[in-house]
């Protein structure tokens, strides 16, 4: 499914994002990737549907070399790849619906979409996406009108629609509180084990990563520090890719909870 071969990423300015990445992840897995701020974590993510062009090494994606890849195969690539993000990206002033409709762009006409006349198939889709993550009898509510984290379900519901073969979920649940975020990691894991969508989700929150993940990886200064079975990891794998003791504020159980408000439901 993916397979990148000594990726780097060097932004303008000199930083280096990414440094020497080797990596196989097969169709259907479940991986959780974990790693300070600045990492490279949404790199790694961003690499694999060219919104963050490599700078060397090879980038292969469902069978596509995304490295140097024309506009119109990144337009392809993407429409494969549903993207969740940690803050969430909805257009506030419009439904549930047509949010999660936006999922579905790349295989309905401008024209539609732009006049609000989405076939019939496509929005029992959208539905459909919602009825799975539990918010369908929200469908006709403004965004704007829900909790964080049915705004965050939305978003993964608008990921859904599009039918992807893979789901990158960039730090997710940053802004929700510990339940809250069980609930959104839950809602991640079974549509992995149910559709059989390969699943890359970036974590700050150590216990979450342990409590949810399958396969870890662990990034460092733009290194690969870890990869492997989330059974044979233990406090020192953690500290290994964090460069120092793990403190309070790497565990959801014991973190704050946010302030801005972003709640359940």
């Amino acid at each position: 499914m993916i397979r990148l071969e000594d990726v780097s990423v060097t932004y303008p300015g000199g930083v280096e994002a990414l440094r020497g990445i080797d990596l196989t992840i097969g169709d259907g897995e479940f991986v959780v990737i974990v790693g300070l701020s600045g990492a490279g974590k949404s790199t790694l993510l961003r690499v694999l549907n060219g919104l963050v062009p490599a700078t060397s090494g090879s980038v292969v994606v469902d069978g596509t070399e995304v490295v140097g890849a024309s506009a119109a195969t990144l337009r392809q690539v993407r429409s494969r790849i549903g993207m969740i993000f940690q803050t969430f990206n909805l257009v506030n002033r419009t439904s549930v619906l047509n949010n999660v409709l936006m999922g579905r762009l790349s295989v309905v006409p401008a024209w539609r979409s732009t006049l609000g006349l989405w076939p019939a198939e496509d929005r029992e889709a959208a539905m459909a996406a919602l009825e799975r993550v539990g918010i369908v009898d929200k469908a006709y509510v403004r965004a704007s009108n829900l909790s964080g984290g049915q705004q965050q379900r939305v978003g993964i519901a608008r990921a859904l629609a599009q039918e992807p073969g893979l789901m990158l979920a960039d730090e997710p649940v940053a802004a929700l509180d510990p339940v809250t975020s069980r609930q959104v990691m839950g809602d991640l894991q079974k549509i992995n084990r149910e559709l059989g969508i390969t699943t890359l989700v970036n974590l700050h929150f150590l216990d979450l990563a342990k409590e949810y993940g399958r396969r870890l990886i662990g990034l460092r200064d733009g290194e690969m520090i870890f990869d492997g079975d989330i059974a044979n990891v233990d406090d020192d794998t953690f500290r290994d890719i964090y460069g120092r003791s793990i403190t309070d504020e790497d565990l959801l159980a014991m973190g704050d909870s946010p302030t801005d408000g972003s709640e359940g439901g």
